[in-house]
């Protein structure tokens, strides 16, 4: 399908509209006010959630092996949960998951 610049432009404008509402609605509205516990026990979920969907595809069809599960990447995946199951904390299972293939990457 043939799209002219006009039409281009205006679905570039209307996703960016999109997008300023979505977070406006939540940051803008609700910015000052005091949300339930609930909200704020169930929001706490949100970064454990959204990692594993953008790192997942990641190790299992790496763009740098054209696809192919590679055994580096897996080992780094494993020792970075093992690290944030252990530590509780995302900065050293982010640092030991990042050493790890690249130690993985050279030995193997």
């Amino acid at each position: 399908m043939n799209y002219s610049l006009a039409n281009i432009w205006l679905i570039i404008v209307l996703l960016g509209a999109g997008t300023y509402l979505i977070r406006f609605s939540f940051l803008g509205l609700l910015g000052g006010v005091q949300l339930p516990e609930w909200v704020l026990r169930h929001l706490r979920y949100t970064p454990v959630a959204l990692i594993p969907g953008l790192v997942a595809p990641l190790v299992i069809w790496p763009a740098a092996t054209g696809g192919e599960t590679d055994p580096a990447r897996l080992i780094a995946a494993v020792v970075t949960i093992l690290v944030g199951y252990f530590t509780k904390s995302l900065v050293p299972a982010i640092l030991a998951g990042g050493a790890s293939l690249y130690l993985a990457l050279y030995l193997l």
